[in-house]
């Protein structure tokens, strides 16, 4: 299987290739001239912000109200202030992004979800977005050249290799993880998880493979998706990447570059490499899909 092989929507020409970590405005204040730069420049910026820079300090303001929407009484009905701060904070952070990737004041962005609870932006399909958190580090991805899939993960997270827990590694990752050093093991083992689960985000709800179908070289080699037995498995209009933010964060992103043409859940099945999901799944899933391209 070519490691070149598009599926439907797959861009024409170079793909989008996204440069260094994710920028970091402090709250609503900015800055914001790199976020501006990255959104005019290349379509597609990655943001990351602090619970402390984004949970609103008057938690109950009319501009609050304003901002959140039709996301207020979900807002007011959460009993755990904890939950409610963080939920508040990505709301804001997305809110403030989008608007100005839209070009619009950020109260009037409406968000709405999708099964699953993934929010998108109501009406602005050309634009993709995709938001992780844990701890109190919250990451946002936007796009309007295809579709984003952002993870985050403590880097000390505690991921293992052993046991029940190999159903999350292909053959080709336990292999190569064997030869690691038990001191990079982990490192390795959070960057490939992350990149496993941004990747699974940005090709949308319609189509989930088990974490041990599908996997990713260890660091030190371009990423991008491989088959269980490590041959190339998506086209080169994907791209992939990882950071530490924070000293004490890694994260990941997936992207789809289509060349802008179309984010959103209509096209979510563009952006699987069809040779990927036919060789995992020993059938042509666009006929048995309901809603993809095909059927």
């Amino acid at each position: 299987m070519s490691g070149r092989r598009r599926g439907p929507g797959a861009a024409v020409g170079p793909p989008l290739r996204l440069h260094g970590p994710p920028l970091r405005p402090h709250g609503p204040a900015g800055p914001w001239r790199r976020v501006r730069r990255a959104l005019r420049e290349r379509g597609t910026v990655l943001v990351y912000g602090l619970l402390d820079d984004w949970v609103p300090r008057e938690p109950y303001s009319a501009g609050l109200r304003r901002l959140l929407g039709g996301d207020w009484g979900r807002y007011e009905a959460m009993a755990v202030a904890a939950v409610r701060n963080r939920f508040a904070a990505s709301r804001r952070l997305i809110k403030h992004v989008a608007g100005y990737a839209l070009q619009a004041p950020p109260e009037d962005v409406e968000l709405a979800y999708r099964p699953g609870g993934r929010p998108y932006l109501r009406g602005c399909d050309h634009l993709d977005i995709s938001l992780s958190h844990t701890g109190d580090l919250l990451l946002l991805g936007v796009t309007r050249r295809g579709g984003i899939g952002v993870d985050a993960e403590p880097a000390d997270r505690r991921t293992l290799l052993s046991g029940a827990e190999r159903r999350l590694w292909t053959p080709y990752e336990i292999e190569a993880l064997a030869g690691v050093g038990e001191a990079d093991r982990p490192r390795q083992l959070v960057r490939l998880w992350t990149l496993k689960e941004a990747y699974s985000k940005a090709i949308g709800q319609g189509m989930r493979f088990r974490f041990n179908d599908f996997g990713f070289p260890l660091d030190g080699v371009p990423p991008r998706v491989l088959t269980p037995h490590g041959r190339a498995g998506t086209g080169d209009e994907w791209s992939f990447g990882s950071a530490r933010v924070e000293n004490r964060y890694v994260v990941s992103w997936a992207l789809h570059d289509t060349g802008g043409r179309g984010a959103g859940a209509a096209a979510a099945a563009a952006r699987l490499d069809w040779g990927l999901v036919e060789a995992l799944t020993s059938c042509d899933v666009r006929r048995s899909q309901p809603g993809m391209i095909g059927s």
